[in-house]
């Protein structure tokens, strides 16, 4: 088949990037939700636990077999060894790269993949193949390069003998835990297909043919009536409307929304697209049935069924991991640091006005969930607001001396690094808005399309918004589109550097108080 450029109209890379001109319309992306039925809700809390993601599981399983493999090879080194301690170090370097090389030649043989591991017999002898080359470099260079005494050949030897043993126990018990998971729903990918009738029955079919199938399909959801589209697609119920999946995707852990129409209903798509992408999820397109083929890398495969790559999850898997231990890091680092400010701010609010000393606000979190914000209290206590609905304003006479100090200098936000620990916030990403928040009398997903896509990652104590001097009061319909667009950029261009970056520029802008009242 020819394969053919994007066309124009169809412009995936666009909504990669994030643009604001693409969002929800306002009964997805203001602050009314569509409800659903006692069947989706039912069926939604049954996905409500988080399941274990592929790449996670396999990342841990490379952890546990170098440090295995290296733990073997300093053992062996103990009880074999007639001098243990004269060899420690030449074993710990030989374990060390013999550990890694094995790992490396196990990924260059495809040993890692879900479907290898759920069959691990089938791929023992690309395991023990990879293991007995790495050990044979490893003694060809103690050969070449090292003197030793006769003993430690058998140091090797048995190395070899024992680590084979293990990878093959290890891997079959993998193999049994992966499919004891697989059964169990705890390791899989959870999708709704979106769009009923034959081209979702033919879809259906197609990923039940795949024998490595790691999908379950969670329900259907289409706009059609049952008219033109049935109430069950083969053998899972049509769960509602298209509107009513955003709900339903924030209640259950879904990983993938499957769009089960022809690439020649182009509208429908960028209609459905505009409505789902403020969604944490991956979003693909079923391209089985389709005979327009795109770049091979625009595509990802569950078996042989390609689906055509529209739009990622942001920060998942690993990425996740090193965001987490980021956050961890740097907050208990800032503590450590900033603890007399915090005994500081705490007697100044205390002895300066009756009340609290922190103060605690809903706002919106990760997937639109509403978090307990902590902040240190800046307002008289029979003047707060919770709801964040009427903004502070320049000489607002709701905050106290001390308060309008401390937000200038934003050391009201630092009791945030105990959210932060806590998992609900991390250190960089979008701010997160009271969930009342407006401008006039406007909520913010009214004035700016799409402006929940800024939820697909955790909210921020500090964010690329407030570094650009988008910090501070939002009476203007432009600041908000503003910062929602440097959220957007954020989001789309996320790295560790890029955190790192603007957590050491966050204490420089913080200079600039003009904004802050």
């Amino acid at each position: 088949m020819n394969k053919v450029d994007k066309p124009e109209a169809f412009d995936l890379d666009a909504l990669r990037r994030g643009q604001t001109t693409v969002g929800a319309p306002d009964n997805v992306g203001g602050e009314r939700k569509a409800e659903i039925s006692a069947l989706a809700r039912q069926i939604a809390g049954q996905y409500a636990m988080a399941n274990y993601s592929p790449s996670i599981v396999i990342g841990q399983l490379r952890f546990l077999e170098f440090f295995s493999l290296l733990g073997i090879a300093l053992a062996t080194n103990y009880f074999l060894a007639e001098d243990p301690g004269a060899h420690f170090l030449d074993t710990s370097i030989s374990g060390f790269a013999g550990a890694l090389l094995a790992l490396l030649l196990m990924q260059a043989s495809d040993c890692y993949h879900v479907s290898i591991l759920r069959s691990p017999m089938g791929s023992m002898a690309r395991v023990l193949g990879s293991w007995m080359a790495s050990l044979g470099v490893v003694a060809l260079v103690n050969l070449l390069f090292v003197d030793h005494d006769p003993y430690y050949r058998g140091v090797l030897a048995a190395w070899f003998g024992v680590g084979a043993g293990y990878l093959l126990v290890e891997r079959n018990l993998i193999g049994l835990a992966i499919r004891r998971w697989g059964r169990n729903g705890v390791m899989e990918r959870r999708a709704v297909i979106v769009g009923g009738g034959k081209p979702a029955k033919d879809l259906i079919r197609a990923l039940e043919q795949q024998p490595e199938n790691d999908i379950r399909i969670c329900g259907i959801f289409d706009d059609r009536s049952a008219a033109r589209s049935p109430d069950v697609v083969a053998g899972y119920p049509k769960l509602g409307t298209v509107a009513e999946l955003v709900e339903f995707a924030r209640l259950a852990h879904i990983d993938m929304l499957i769009i089960s129409l022809p690439l020649s209903a182009e509208a429908r798509i960028m209609q459905l697209l505009k409505m789902l992408w403020v969604l944490p999820v991956d979003i693909r397109l079923a391209a089985h049935s389709n005979n327009l083929r795109f770049r091979p890398r625009a595509y990802s495969h569950v078996g042989a069924v390609p689906l055509l790559d529209i739009l990622d999850k942001p920060i998942r898997d690993w990425d996740s991991v090193a965001k987490r231990a980021f956050d961890i890091f740097f907050s208990l680092l800032s503590l450590s640091l900033l603890w007399p400010v915090f005994i500081a701010t705490a007697i100044a609010v205390k002895t300066t006005s009756k009340g609290p000393i922190f103060f605690v606000q809903k706002r919106h979190g990760f997937n639109n969930e509403v978090i307990n914000v902590l902040k240190f209290r800046s307002m008289y206590t029979e003047m707060s607001d919770p709801t964040a609905k009427n903004a502070v304003t320049k000489g607002d006479p709701r905050v106290t001396r001390v308060g309008r100090f401390i937000r200038k200098t934003s050391i009201d936000e630092l009791p945030q690094l105990f959210n932060v620990l806590r998992g609900d916030l991390s250190l960089v990403g979008p701010r997160p808005h009271a969930i009342l928040g407006q401008t006039r009398d406007k909520t913010f997903g009214e004035i700016v399309e799409g402006y929940f896509a800024r939820h697909r990652v955790k909210p921020g104590v500090t964010g690329w918004a407030q570094i650009n001097g988008w910090r501070g009061e939002i009476d203007t319909d432009d600041k908000i589109k503003f910062r929602t667009a440097y959220d957007l950029y954020y989001i789309e261009n996320w790295s560790l550097w890029f955190d790192l970056k603007i957590l050491f520029l966050t204490p420089i802008k913080l200079l600039n108080t003009e904004n802050a009242y």
